[in-house]
């Protein structure tokens, strides 16, 4: 826990939040990705 608070201290709330919201939806985007990739050869005709 000591290391998230020095964390916020050093780089600020804003930043660190940033990345905690990007790396929870990284996953997500890549589960995206994928459905997309796999719609694709289906949609061209």
């Amino acid at each position: 826990m000591e290391q998230w608070i020095a964390l916020v201290q050093e780089i600020g709330f804003p930043v660190v939040v940033s990345f905690y919201l990007l790396h929870r939806i990284e996953s997500r985007l890549e589960a995206i990705r994928d459905v997309l990739v796999a719609i694709n050869p289906v949609t061209k005709v």
